[in-house]
């Protein structure tokens, strides 16, 4: 099984959005990637899938919804969830900081 960290070639994602003083409701499913990784950004929900980008360290995202692929471990535990970041672009679940080892958005 491969690791999810390699070369960092993106940027940070799913970062707070301030409108009048008020936290935009997106920031509310925006989760921290666990330190210290650089995290790959696959189509689809396994490592099999093409990386399409890279998170840098310290990047924070937005769960659109999830799906089970893959069974994968990483820094959160071992599970087959996959997080849905924007269009084709998916995240092992074991990699963010959920506070949860089920699912925590609408299933895609």
């Amino acid at each position: 099984m491969s690791v999810d960290q390699v070369q960092n070639i993106g940027g940070e994602e799913g970062e707070a959005v301030r409108s009048e003083g008020v936290v935009a409701t997106a920031a509310l499913r925006s989760y921290p990637v666990a330190p210290g990784y650089r995290l790959n950004v696959r189509s689809g929900p396994g490592t099999d899938y093409p990386v399409v980008r890279v998170l840098a360290e310290g990047a924070r995202v937005t769960i659109n919804c999830q799906r089970a692929g893959e069974r994968v471990s990483g820094p959160y535990g071992t599970s087959n969830i996959w997080d849905n970041i924007g269009s084709g672009q998916y995240v092992s679940d074991t990699y963010v900081r959920t506070g949860s080892d089920g699912y925590v958005a609408p299933r895609c």
